[in-house]
């Protein structure tokens, strides 16, 4: 993405208005108007006006319209894609990202001359939209994600070039967040892999800026533009109106690029990490209007090497040495286990949790799982961090499940896993889907109404599943949730409202793909794993039985369920890999997960791939789907463990620095 900054001639009056007819590029124009545009007229101070995150909203139909000459030029883009292969050698199996890539036009071309992994990812939805419709036109092999560049979740050491084109750095109000772009990208690049940047020349820009300037875009439409430099020298501010000759003023806009130099770009890129940078010559690009080319005209092309890395399991100090392991109450009744009381299969789980846990030498655990004296044992013996593995809930009420991290909050206790809120919503299915929905995640055909609702509409689309809105662990749902009539349907209602009193009932579509699961293990903006997908695997299923992870799987040994239901690694092609977690990475940092979540997807009878469900704090035993991941990714049981807890522990520190002191004496080992 680039935006235009600068006249490359001396100040000029816009032009007279004129009379004329509409063209194609004024129908574009006006997809961009949904209200009556205003402009503020004469403005004095222009950082005063710029929005602290203009660039969630510029990158539109609108931009491609005003600086079109040069970001939907075929030559400029063949130029820079050539500089790009010949200043780091890329190879045909290189898997490259196009970091901030716009409508994909970098990203297009090298998947147009054979280059086959490659990824291209980018903030503005309108763009990465654009760019998938034109992959798919095109038959290119290019895989398309919407993203922040801080925090985008692609891959760890995944990459062999990242490559920022098209003078897309330093657009954030932060020098910080221009870092951690950077260091975003250090994470993402194997060891020693390429990162490739073209941005405006920072120091001939400050230079030789024009204060206005303009042009005719087409024979409808032109750009007026004003430009001064923001309080500090820092940044170029910028002010663009554009305007229709007989409608007037489509758009008043501001935006801000920072200006670097090669001395202060080549310390950025140091401090964070990189090596070997090297400054390559840069030709002006071309442009069909030949007017205002604006930043693009003089521009700085650099290359660099991410440093060369340790494995990524070696091992480093705990944070917090002392952990506190909270757990479900043995004691009490359990609605959701089998006969409603932990039974000897989860007494074994909880002991295999502790023998793993044994196996780290630099943790010393103790074990909580008492609810009625549990707050005042936290408040009398406050731990150092708490790993919170009491998914059964507080009390053993799965919708109690968000009390237990609300408790250690208000006793101010660092802990792992998921927040209140996002245990909460997530507890909401119907709340997930709308979410996913909004962000285009695809989502199964779904329908909602209230346990009392006598009026609810039944399915005209058969097999549908029926199942509780609350809830986990698949309670509700057996193999009479599957319904192919209406006189079905009435029936499995009726249980569901005797057995859920008071839950609110969701009637879906009933998707027979393949049905998988995406496991991540860390952050947004910190070090994180994406786990092997793992895929459901029906083919021993009794097939009089509907193929779904029903109670029966989970909590009756001896049902068909549980002896004929197994798991594998998935079965997927490449573009269904990404996508999938692409969807997961989106989601996890719209539902504000932390530290490990799992996400459920099935593909419906045409192939295409819906979310089922998101899983904060998923089960953590040794037999559960997570670990299961793990095991496909070569790991141990305790290396799933430390995972988790590592990746808990750096983010409170990143957070609240002053947490890696002692906050109380060491913690004893008990073996409850």
């Amino acid at each position: 993405m680039s935006k235009k900054t600068n006249g490359a001639r001396p100040a000029a009056k816009p032009p007279l208005l004129c009379t004329g007819s509409s063209g194609p590029g004024a129908e574009r124009f006006e997809q961009e108007r949904r209200i009556e545009a205003r402009t503020l007229g004469p403005v004095s101070d222009l950082e005063r006006h710029l929005p602290s995150d203009w660039w969630r909203t510029l990158f539109n139909s609108l931009y491609l319209e005003t600086d079109g000459d040069v970001i939907e030029n075929d030559r400029n883009t063949g130029e820079e894609v050539d500089l790009l292969i010949r200043s780091v050698g890329l190879e045909r199996n290189d898997r490259i990202l196009d970091l901030c890539c716009g409508q994909g036009r970098h990203a297009l071309e090298l998947a147009r001359r054979g280059f086959p992994h490659i990824i291209g990812l980018d903030r503005s939805r309108y763009l990465i939209r654009l760019a998938r419709k034109r992959a798919r036109q095109r038959n290119l092999p290019v895989s398309f994600h919407e993203g922040d560049a801080r925090r985008f979740r692609l891959g760890d050491a995944e990459f062999h070039c990242v490559c920022i084109l098209g003078n897309s750095f330093g657009y954030f109000e932060r020098p910080e967040d221009d870092l951690a772009v950077l260091e975003a990208v250090g994470r993402a690049l194997a060891s020693g892999g390429s990162l490739v940047m073209d941005l405006m020349d920072g120091d001939w820009m400050r230079r030789h800026f024009e204060a206005r300037s303009w042009e005719w875009v087409d024979q409808n439409h032109f750009v007026c533009r004003e430009r001064d430099l923001a309080g500090d020298g820092d940044r170029l501010i910028s002010r663009e109106v554009v305007v229709h000759a007989e409608r007037g003023v489509i758009a008043d806009q501001f935006y801000a690029e920072r200006l670097y130099s090669k001395e202060r770009l080549d310390a950025l890129l140091k401090s964070a990490g990189f090596a070997n940078v090297r400054f390559h010559p840069l030709l002006a690009p071309g442009s069909h209007r030949n007017q205002d080319m604006g930043m693009v005209a003089h521009r700085l092309f650099v290359t660099c090497q991410a440093p060369h890395r340790a494995h990524r399991l070696a091992r480093r100090a705990a944070l917090f040495s002392d952990v506190t392991v909270i757990l479900g109450d043995p004691h009490l009744p359990d609605p959701v286990k089998r006969n409603g009381h932990f039974n000897e299969e989860d007494i074994d789980t909880v002991e295999r949790l502790k023998t793993a846990l044994r196996e780290l030498p630099d943790y010393r655990f103790r074990f909580l799982d008492n609810h009625a004296s549990l707050f005042a044992d936290l408040r009398a013996n406050r731990p150092h961090f708490a790993l919170n593995f009491c998914d059964e809930g507080f009390n053993n009420e799965a919708l109690m499940e968000m009390h237990v991290p609300a408790m250690l909050e208000m006793l101010d206790i660092p802990y792992s896993g998921a927040g209140p809120t996002c245990l909460g919503l997530c507890y909401n299915k119907s709340l997930v889907r709308g979410i996913a929905q909004a962000i285009d995640v695809p989502v199964p055909a779904e329908t909602y109404f209230n346990s009392d609702d006598l009026a609810a509409t039944i399915p005209s689309v058969f097999p549908a599943l029926i199942k509780p809105n609350y809830g986990d662990s698949s309670v509700g749902i057996t193999k009479d949730a599957v319904v192919h009539t209406w006189e079905e349907a009435i029936t499995c209602l009726g249980r569901l409202r005797a057995e859920l009193p008071g839950c609110p009932i969701l009637i879906q579509e009933f998707l027979t793909g393949p049905e998988y699961s995406i496991g991540i293990i860390g952050n947004p903006g910190q070090g994180y794993r994406v786990l092997p997908p793992l895929e459901v695997d029906y083919s021993r299923l009794d097939p009089s039985l509907p193929r779904l992870l029903s109670y029966e799987a989970k909590w009756v040994p001896g049902s068909s369920y549980w002896t004929q239901i197994s798991y594998r690694e998935a079965r997927l092609d490449e573009e269904a890999r990404r996508m999938m977690i692409d969807y997961s990475n989106i989601l996890f940092e719209r539902l504000a997960c932390r530290d490990y979540a799992r996400f459920d997807f099935r593909a419906d009878a045409d192939g295409e791939i819906r979310l089922l469900e998101v899983n904060p704090n998923p089960g953590w035993c040794w037999d559960g789907k997570l670990n299961l991941m793990a095991e496909l990714a070569g790991l141990r049981y305790s290396d799933l463990l430390k995972l988790i807890i590592e990746a808990a522990q750096e983010r409170v520190a990143a957070q609240y620095p002053g947490r890696v002191i002692p906050l109380a004496q060491p913690a004893s080992v008990s073996g409850r």
